[in-house]
């Protein structure tokens, strides 16, 4: 990863240069000659990372002097952080000022002279890098185009097989599994359907079995039977398109009786793609392309593939569903996401593989429960059981083998030669990425095994290391997720979690492939990863700490206090005496992570740390913030949310970077208080400063009243704003401050107490508002709400409302998600017409004292796929037009009369055929006292209930 390191630090330096302008003497020279060194070394970084990390290079000194680059690029970025820290630390102000300067000079005279000093000696090393460089004779690394260097050839080098992925070309149909549904589906499409040329793409991460399905289908005697002519060619990622023209020509010719067309080797890029249209034309034709990683494939080989109605099949593999997506530009397309295998599948695959010759294919009883362990560490991932069930097939079937790799596995990982196979194929979507995604897919091995990831804590660490490059006209926060996106679609990232507007909310990476990052982790000192039992003395110079053993010990052995980011995820024991040392120690600590720590202090020197852009806090036992808070000048994150913090330091608003303030306390015991369980914090008037600020919630707005509500009139970039304690007397200051916010998207708003009446009247309509939270008494619905065409999300809650809001609500375009909460409608009929809420997923009904009667007329909520009912006491039967409800797929119903859970009883109830085409349906009663402690009974259970 030197082209990474590199890279950050040239776009560190040339940052710097371009706002310190007023720098010591000397250092703007000294910094341009290191940036011109620098980009004259980049040409060839590519080459260089491939050939340090390749096994069957043995040239110990590229491996060596990579590591000299990176960890020069390291002292670059520290060399840049220091002499920020050193220029732009806190200066006080009035009568001590002048003394503080003559102190300030004295005190910074050899500080300034050792960054001089470390800046020239970097300088001199990166020069002495550059020139020994020669030696080793790195090639000009270049993008797979037309006319490049070919070698789509990798057979052998030192007489070995380089690329593990050729023996998913030659697996017998006997020796696989679980491809039974995605082998007719790739039939049918390639056999039926329509005449026009047609691409089939199947996409999905290494190991899955893409090449070995596509293969399979490829030779079946009926495909085989159904084209005049057919090719498969192995593209990855270097090629040449002449190479695989060529190459698909020679196998066309090659089981006829036709001569290869002579000169085809020296042809033009004109007159060969010509040759290969004027051979295809009159043919229906099929071509395999195994392995495609270029985005733009479909542009290379378009014209050479003639669209001549014969009913012409390309099928492509590819782990990046972008790839696939680029072929709709010009190819009628049809695409299949290949999936981990079923469990029982998984087990088969293993048993067939770890006692093929013995046994009769099957596991024995003493070894059962080991295997099956062994099974549940491969995840379903093909490859992975293969590779394993094929290492454990060599061992003797007892349980010590067993245990040994079943203990032992991220170790044999690195080591058995059984497994290489495994770990090189799984490592190639890494060294595919582009240099700013290696860093952000690394960052998934700094947290736990098994752990799901809230993706704006993710993005956001991101954006804090610099890992997020800045463009114009588009926040960090998109271009981060534009960069999680493009992982997902590489196959790297898996989708926990998505949200009912279809948007990812956590996210996790597959072990076997997280074990190939810890092993990455650790090459190239991206991170030192602690956990109970491992080693914890570092290595050489780390730039990240993950701990999840008493992290106090950790730092008081780490020599190296020069860490970028601290990650703790120790729940146990004190963190007190850690934060105080990390405080006096890290000077460009810029990410600090100990969300769901037992931490109940923060010391008062917290303010050293001038570089911490990201400090979360969550779920932690912080009762008070320190006011040296304030001097975090950099800071752009400050995660509050379930600590006990309540009252935020005046300091705060020096904060000018300051982009998310998120903060509230939930108090489990009021569930079901009338204004809900959260309560937010209380802040000081001079929050108009934080003009950086996205996301401010929750904030008390009595302890300021309108004074402060006037003031976030100048936070014009919020995104995000939630307010609690509202009086009657701020509606108007609020509706003034929201009209100036024009990239508001989300406004939640709670009521001082139950009966307050918030009249909220907006002039203008902020355009692209798309939720909205009123927890509050309203006279009447807003006319304003049912204009809001971008509101994806409403949510009302003690509204009181006398007219049925399904009348004004029921055409808004976009909405998704509908909740009436906490006697949101007085009412006692609840009225969904047809035509209405065309798009809506989500209906929640909960705590409607008054509703005895929903009706829903066919043609309504026709997008619906869940629907929970709590707590309604005079509803006494499901609604009848749940019946034509398709999609519906979750009906969750909590707290509601027994005459309405009886109605539905699979066995007695009358009305369970309404329902019983729903895949999920269950009752949970509320057992109390502890929050969501249910009795869960299952009613529909065609699926599981988690």
């Amino acid at each position: 990863m030197a082209e990474t390191a590199v890279l950050f630090a040239l776009g560190e330096v040339f940052q710097f240069l371009k706002e310190e302008t007023n720098l010591l003497r000397g250092v703007h020279r000294d910094f341009s000659d290191i940036k011109d060194e620098l980009e004259s070394i980049q040409v060839f970084l590519k080459d260089a990372d491939r050939r340090a990390a390749d096994e069957a290079d043995t040239n110990d000194g590229i491996r060596t002097w990579v590591n000299h680059l990176r960890e020069a690029s390291f002292r670059i970025e520290d060399v840049i952080d220091e002499y920020l820290r050193m220029r732009h630390g806190v200066k006080p102000t009035g009568c001590v000022a002048s003394a503080f300067k003559i102190a300030s000079l004295i005190k910074t005279l050899i500080p300034c002279h050792r960054i001089v000093y470390e800046i020239q000696d970097i300088k001199m090393s990166i020069r002495g890098i550059k020139e020994r460089s020669e030696r080793y004779n790195f090639q000009i690394s270049h993008e797979p185009g037309f006319s490049n260097r070919s070698s789509s050839t990798r057979e052998t080098e030192n007489g070995r097989w380089r690329d593990p992925r050729l023996s998913s070309l030659f697996i017998e149909e006997t020796e696989i599994v679980g491809i039974e549904g995605p082998k007719e589906d790739l039939s049918g499409w390639l056999l039926d359907g329509s005449a026009e040329r047609t691409t089939i793409s199947v996409v999905g991460m290494g190991g899955l079995g893409k090449t070995t399905l596509a293969k399979l289908v490829f030779d079946s005697q009926k495909v085989s039977a159904h084209f005049d002519c057919r090719a498969c060619v192995t593209v990855s990622q270097s090629y040449t398109v002449r190479g695989l023209l060529i190459n698909m020509m020679d196998q066309f010719f090659r089981g006829t009786d036709d001569p290869l067309p002579q000169m085809l080797h020296k042809m033009d890029d004109k007159s060969l793609i010509i040759e290969v249209r004027q051979y295809l034309q009159h043919k229906r034709f099929l071509i395999l392309f195994d392995d495609v990683w270029q985005e733009d494939f479909s542009d290379q080989i378009e014209f050479s593939m003639p669209n001549n109605n014969k009913g012409s099949r390309i099928i492509v593999t590819t782990r990046m569903m972008h790839v696939a997506e680029f072929f709709k530009k010009s190819f009628l397309v049809h695409v299949h996401k290949l999936q981990l295998l079923p469990p029982n599948k998984a087990w088969e695959l293993f048993c067939k593989k770890a006692f093929r010759f013995e046994l009769g294919g099957h596991c024995p009883p003493d070894l059962e429960a080991e295997s099956k362990e062994i099974v549940q560490k491969c995840k379903q991932l093909p490859l992975a059981i293969v590779a394993i069930g094929g290492l454990l097939s060599t061992k003797s079937k007892t349980m010590i083998e067993w245990q040994k790799v079943s203990q032992n596995l991220s170790l044999e990982l690195g080591r058995n030669a059984h497994l290489t196979s495994l770990t090189k194929i799984l490592s190639l979507s890494y060294d595919g990425l582009p240099y700013y995604l290696k860093p952000c897919i690394l960052y998934f091995g700094l947290y736990p095994e098994d752990c799901v990831i809230n993706h704006r804590r993710l993005t956001r660490q991101w954006i804090a290391e610099g890992f997020v490059k800045l463009e114009e006209r588009r926040t960090p926060e998109q271009v981060a997720e534009e960069y999680l996106s493009e992982l997902i679609q590489r196959s790297l990232v898996q989708v926990s979690n998505v949200g009912f507007e279809g948007k990812v909310q956590t996210c996790q990476v597959h072990d076997l492939l997280r074990e190939v990052m810890i092993r990455k982790i650790k090459d190239l000192s991206f991170c030192h990863c602690v956990r109970e039992g491992s080693e914890s003395i570092m290595v050489g110079k780390t730039r990240r700490l993950s701990i999840a053993t008493n992290p106090y010990n950790v730092l008081k052995r780490a020599k190296n206090s020069q860490f970028r980011a601290i990650h703790v995820f120790e729940k146990d024991g004190s963190l007190e005496n850690f934060i105080c040392m990390l405080c006096s120690r890290s000077r460009i600590l810029k990410v600090l992570d100990i969300q769901g720590t037992s931490l109940n202090h923060i010391p008062k020197n917290l303010g050293n740390l001038f570089h911490l852009r990201y400090i979360n806090l969550r779920n932690t036992k912080v009762k008070t913030l320190p006011k040296s808070v304030g001097e975090l000048q950099n800071l752009e994150t400050l995660d509050l949310r379930e600590t006990l913090v309540h009252e935020i330091p005046s300091e705060i608003n020096k904060l000018r970077k300051l982009r998310h303030l998120l903060a509230f306390h939930r108090n489990y015991e009021e569930r079901y208080s009338a204004l809900g369980c959260t309560t937010g914090v209380l802040v000081e008037k001079g929050i108009q400063n934080l003009t950086s600020l996205q996301n401010i919630y929750y904030v008390e707005v009595d302890h300021g009243g309108v004074d402060l509500i006037e003031e976030m009139k100048m936070l014009k970039q919020l995104r995000k704003l939630g307010l609690k304690h509202v009086r009657r007397e701020h509606g108007n200051a609020i509706s003034a401050a929201v009209v100036e916010m024009q990239h508001l998207e989300s406004l939640n708003i709670t009521a001082m107490v139950e009966d307050e009446i918030i009249d909220l009247n907006f002039v203008s309509i902020p355009p692209k508002l798309q939720r909205l939270h009123l927890q509050a008494r309203l006279e009447k619905l807003p006319d304003w709400i049912p204009k809001f065409e971008s509101l994806v999300q409403i949510m009302l809650a003690l509204s009181k409302l006398k007219d049925d809001p399904m009348q004004s609500l029921k055409n808004l375009p976009n909405l998704l998600k509908l909740s009436l909460w906490q006697n949101a409608y007085d009412g006692e009929i609840l009225h969904f017409e047809n035509g209405g809420f065309q798009k809506l997923k989500e209906l929640i009904l909960s705590h409607l004292n008054g509703v005895n009667s929903i009706l829903i007329e066919k043609g309504a909520l026709l997008s619906l796929e869940k629907l929970k009912m709590e707590k309604i006491p005079q509803l006494k039967e499901v609604p009848s037009g749940i019946k034509p409800m398709d999609k519906l797929k979750v009906i969750d119903l909590v707290d509601m009369p027994d005459e309405f859970v009886k109605s539905i009883d699979p066995d007695k109830g009358h009305n369970h055929w309404i329902i019983k085409h729903v895949p999920i349906v269950f009752s949970r009663q509320w057992l109390g006292p502890k929050f969501y402690d249910y009795e869960i009974h299952t009613i529909n259970s065609s699926s599981k209930v988690s």
